[in-house]
């Protein structure tokens, strides 16, 4: 991964230092434009969710007004309580954001915005056996995605799947091990490029680490068992080669690893992805694992599920709002040190300083600039690429 210079360090250093803590917190805080994630939720879902715990009658009556949840939002950037968005895909109110982190914020710090991929399904490029075509189509979205404004995809989903039950197989490229290394490492130049500050690059985000896919029986979120070998020699190389190929992010998974929440699981988070594979980009959890860590019974509520989160090494909070919420007072208590605060907070600055983000928020490609219709011709090649004609010959 590029690195910064001295005097990009040297800044980086003397905003943490003049940050409070609730501003430390902030820096690790990302909300979705909904109090109830990242996409809509219709009424059936939310009172699903509302009895199984993983929201309130508050969260409800939120995002029932999400204009007057984004005007709360607004006051939050304000007060450097928000370090990053995702769900936002019009450019005008991610503008409208960034110019009150910059503009009116104590310390002017930007915010970085998280954006999905659409395209033809991972699974169908995979396919194709074409690195060339996989970075191609990585670069066509990271330039799709930089004219909305954002600078921040949730791709590559690098994750080995082995069971037809699994329901996220289409996201990644399969169940190969070599054939995953090739296209982790071919999306992410395609994200970034030789420089993901360029006004039509974006960063990459590996996941999810790890051993996603190998859910039990192939149920999503179900626990994953497995042997240091087979860890090793199956599922870890595709985010090896995502980072080697210098993925500024990776997201920690949802599933237990042999008994521990990956959210929380400080040998997967710090021993293997920091030291073996020498990761030194920002981890963010998934969408409300760190509240979810509740529900593995691994934590009594959100403030104890926030302590072992940022003490395995999750650097940013997903929409559970817990970081914003109770970093401060874990810190105060000594169950957090502030120099981990402030190692998450670094990792999380220094990525918004090699997108450029300090120089110009605001210097993304427009669309008047993209030639949709070769997109377009792009998207029906690569569609048309993995295709297997079959012919009957007999009568």
């Amino acid at each position: 991964m590029k690195e910064l210079n001295d005097k990009q360090k040297k800044f980086i250093d003397g905003l943490i230092s003049k940050m409070t803590l609730e501003e430390k917190a902030g820096q690790l805080n990302q909300l979705a434009p909904s109090s109830l994630g990242g996409f809509t939720i219709d009424e059936e879902e939310q009172q699903k969710l509302l009895k199984a715990g993983r929201i309130t009658e508050d969260d409800i009556e939120r995002a029932k007004n999400a204009r007057e949840s984004f005007k709360e939002q607004e006051q939050w950037v304000r007060e450097g309580k928000i370090g990053s968005f995702l769900g936002l895909y019009d450019r005008s109110d991610i503008e409208h954001l960034q110019r009150i982190a910059v503009e009116q914020s104590r310390l002017k710090i930007p915010l970085i915005f998280g954006h999905r991929v659409v395209g033809p399904i991972p699974l169908a490029e995979a396919c194709s056996f074409d690195d060339g075509l996989w970075e191609q189509n990585a670069a066509l979205a990271a330039k799709e995605a930089a004219a909305d404004g954002l600078n921040w995809t949730f791709d590559p989903m690098v994750d080995i799947a082995r069971d037809a039950r699994w329901g996220r197989i289409a996201e990644g490229a399969g169940e190969d091990t070599y054939l995953g290394c090739r296209c982790a490492a071919a999306r992410v130049r395609g994200f970034q490029g030789d420089d993901p500050a360029k006004r039509d690059k974006v960063a990459a985000c590996a996941k999810h680490f790890a051993a996603y896919g190998a859910g039990e029986s192939g149920r999503d979120y179900n626990t994953v068992d497995m042997s240091e070998q087979k860890f090793f020699e199956t599922y870890l190389p595709p985010f090896k080669s995502a980072i080697d190929a210098g993925a500024f992010t990776v997201m920690a998974a949802f599933n237990d690893f042999c008994g521990v929440p990956c959210t929380e699981n400080s040998y997967l988070l710090g021993e293997v992805l920091r030291k073996k594979l020498g990761f030194e980009g920002f981890v963010v959890s998934d969408a409300t694992a760190i509240l979810e860590l509740v529900a593995h019974r691994s934590a009594a509520d959100l403030k104890e599920a926030c302590e072992h989160a940022i003490n395995a090494g999750v650097d940013m909070d997903m929409n559970s709002r817990g970081y914003v919420n109770f970093l401060p007072e874990l810190v105060k208590e000594g169950k957090v040190s502030e120099s981990r605060l402030d190692e998450a907070v670094r990792n999380v600055l220094s990525i918004k300083m090699l997108l450029g983000l300090f120089d110009d928020p605001f210097n993304r490609i427009s669309w008047d600039e993209i030639d949709l219709e070769s997109h377009r011709a792009a998207a029906r090649k690569t569609a048309c690429e993995p295709a297997v004609l079959l012919k009957n010959d007999k009568n």
